[in-house]
């Protein structure tokens, strides 16, 4: 079954086979002036993303056939869009992980407050819409390993193209932005993520170990991006 409820605003995708989680989102997000789509499965939810080009995707892990990371990698095969995960358990290290590797941008944990849902629908709707020039401008660098054009939004690792998720990419064009120069946790979450994170830490620690996987030679030593113990980060040019 696939509904659309009518309001003014940004579009919201929501996939969740739970009706009354639907429900409940559907009222608190119209309610703020969104419009809200919801579907059961995730064949259905790509359906509506390719008709409504919708703003957001909020998207439940645990759905019968296409299951949440299923789907968010199909999303990613095609789109930027932000994608939440909704997941009714506790999130480990290693759903966030799975969930970078998909393409995830945050997590909700069900049940979910309706001030919290809507703030972290508002600054990931925030983070999205910020230009590539307010997160490095024409900034680039190259050397023999790296090529990173923040402009054009293209990374180049050992002469392959990578390609980064839309957090992963600002916080890689911040800390270029700040080269040389220590940024604290708060710092990188407040400017990253929003002011609605800057207590979640470790978000910080796992992102920074995934963009590690992705452009360092050797993740385990790394020579760009370099941990400041208990402050922070900073972005390390190659000498």
């Amino acid at each position: 079954m696939v509904t659309v409820e009518t309001a003014v605003g940004k579009k919201i995708l929501v996939i969740d086979d739970d009706p009354a989680f639907v429900r409940l989102v559907g009222r608190t997000l119209t309610q703020k002036g969104y419009e809200v789509l919801s579907a059961t499965s995730g064949g259905e939810g790509l359906r509506l993303l390719f008709a409504h080009r919708p703003d957001m995707v909020l998207l439940d892990v645990v759905m019968p056939g296409m299951n949440g990371w299923q789907t968010c990698s199909r999303i990613r095969d095609i789109s930027d869009i932000p994608i939440i995960m909704l997941t009714a358990h506790e999130k480990t290290e290693d759903d966030i992980v799975h969930g970078l590797d998909c393409g995830a941008d945050d997590y909700v944990i069900k049940p979910v407050g309706s001030k919290e849902l809507v703030a972290r629908v508002q600054a990931v709707l925030r983070r999205a819409e910020l230009p590539s020039s307010r997160q490095g401008g024409g900034i680039t660098y190259s050397d023999d390993f790296l090529n990173v054009d923040i402009a054009g939004r293209k990374v180049m690792v050992n002469g392959e193209r990578v390609r980064l998720t839309p957090v992963e990419f600002r916080l890689l064009a911040l800390l270029m932005q700040n080269a040389g120069r220590i940024l604290t946790h708060r710092q990188l979450l407040e400017k990253v993520w929003g002011w609605e994170y800057i207590d979640d830490i470790d978000y910080i620690r796992i992102y920074v170990w995934h963009l590690r996987q992705k452009i360092e030679p050797d993740p385990a030593q790394p020579r760009y991006i370099i941990t400041e113990p208990g402050v922070g980060y900073y972005f390390r040019k190659a000498s």
